[in-house]
């Protein structure tokens, strides 16, 4: 690859000469570099950029906001490469109101293409160019300024390589005739990972995660939402990490007790005093909800064996089906969708299961094969075992 210009940004004429050259560009890379410990959102560091004949590192602490590049990666008239891309398309949508408008994500697409998944930047570099990466600054400090020349040839190194990557893959999508595939995928990452206002809808059950829940009954869960939810928008107002507002498991503790005052809260050990009045008030919104508004109890599952069974060969099915059709099994369902999806066949409808193998190319091409599986009308045996996807299929 030959010799490109690397440009620091840090003025405000650099930024706008940035800005327009990515203007004329129809697509260019961008990764972030970021602190997420201490605030709800992740701070912004860094923004390395690739055009085709230059590299940018723009330093948002030089700048009041960075809108008229976060308008550009927003344009859908360009795509925008990135490398597992959630945390970029957060970071888009938190500085400026919206996702970015056309994302072609490379471990996404590698893993589409045959490849693992999900497949770090530097082994992707490696297995598609020859190139090997350092990773020595993957846990520098990005806050300090000014940067060190080997935190700048780093930050140069993540993006240096995604326009060349992407030419790479997309031709073997076009290949496998998967591009449509792909742009599904790039579509669901921009839509899972853009952030919401926390509400009962958008929290759904995150809540139940919570350890100590499962023990808890009806009325003290819609409690434990409510706190949840409580917390969470307490996290967003002070931008801090919602675990540093309640511990988890003190918002359990508090769903459990009964209490008639924040007074009562004044005996839970390791709870901050500030919030004990918006504390009480969540728990009392929990406390005075119709009771068939509640959450229900999730009762502790107990299965059959034969389930388990069931789950293990359509698992080993989808497996093979991947590897044949150069496709990551874990790209293309969890070990929990396969569950869900044999859990409703064995249940009469296999349609109205949780899972992602109803959806898009997934519902078209892998769940029939996986039905014909279930419903007895394909038999499978190993027929080669020195085959990377060994099984035979016969009707």
């Amino acid at each position: 690859m030959p010799d490109i210009a690397e440009i620091v940004v840090d003025q405000a004429d650099l930024l706008q000469q940035c800005c327009d050259r990515l203007s004329q560009c129809e697509r260019f890379g961008f990764d972030t570099e970021f602190v997420g410990e201490h605030t709800y959102h992740p701070e912004l560091c860094l923004v390395q950029i690739a055009a085709p004949d230059a590299l940018y590192l723009v330093d948002p602490f030089a700048f009041e906001n960075l809108d008229p590049f976060w308008r550009l990666v927003a344009d859908p008239l360009r795509q925008v490469i990135v490398h597992a891309g959630r945390e970029e398309v957060r970071l888009c949508h938190n500085a400026f109101g919206q996702a970015p408008g056309r994302i072609f994500d490379l471990q996404i697409a590698a893993g589409m293409a045959g490849f693992p998944f999900p497949m770090g930047h530097g082994a992707l570099v490696q297995t598609l160019l020859g190139k090997k990466l350092k990773k020595s600054e993957t846990l520098t400090e990005w806050r300090t300024r000014p940067l060190t020349p080997g935190q700048i040839k780093y930050a140069f190194d993540d993006v240096r390589y995604l326009l060349a990557m992407q030419i790479k893959i997309a031709a073997k999508l076009k290949e496998l005739n998967r591009s449509d595939w792909a742009e599904e995928e790039f579509q669901r990452l921009t839509q899972d990972s853009s952030p919401r206002e926390p509400s009962t809808e958008t929290v759904g059950e995150r809540w139940r995660k919570i350890r100590g829940s499962g023990n808890l009954d009806r009325r003290r869960l819609a409690v434990l939402r409510e706190l949840y939810l409580w917390r969470e928008q307490k996290a967003i107002e002070l931008d801090r990490p919602a675990r540093v507002i309640v511990r988890d498991d003190l918002l359990v503790e508090i769903a459990r007790r009964h209490l008639k005052s924040p007074k009562d809260l004044e005996v839970v050990r390791g709870l901050t005093k500030k919030h004990l009045d918006e504390i009480f008030q969540a728990g009392e919104r929990g406390q005075k909800l119709p009771f068939d508004q509640c959450p229900e109890a999730t009762e502790r599952d107990v299965e059959a064996p034969r389930v388990g069974l069931i789950v293990n060969l359509t698992n080993a099915v989808l497996a093979d089906w991947s590897i044949r059709n150069q496709l990551a099994p874990n790209l293309v369902a969890s070990n929990s969708d396969i569950r869900n999806l044999v859990r409703a066949f064995l249940d009469g409808d296999h349609k109205t299961a949780d899972t992602l193998l109803l959806q898009g190319w997934r519902g078209e091409h892998a769940l029939p094969v996986l039905l014909e599986v279930l419903e007895g009308k394909t038999s499978v045996r190993i027929a080669d075992p020195s085959a990377d996807a060994p099984f035979g299929y016969s009707a």
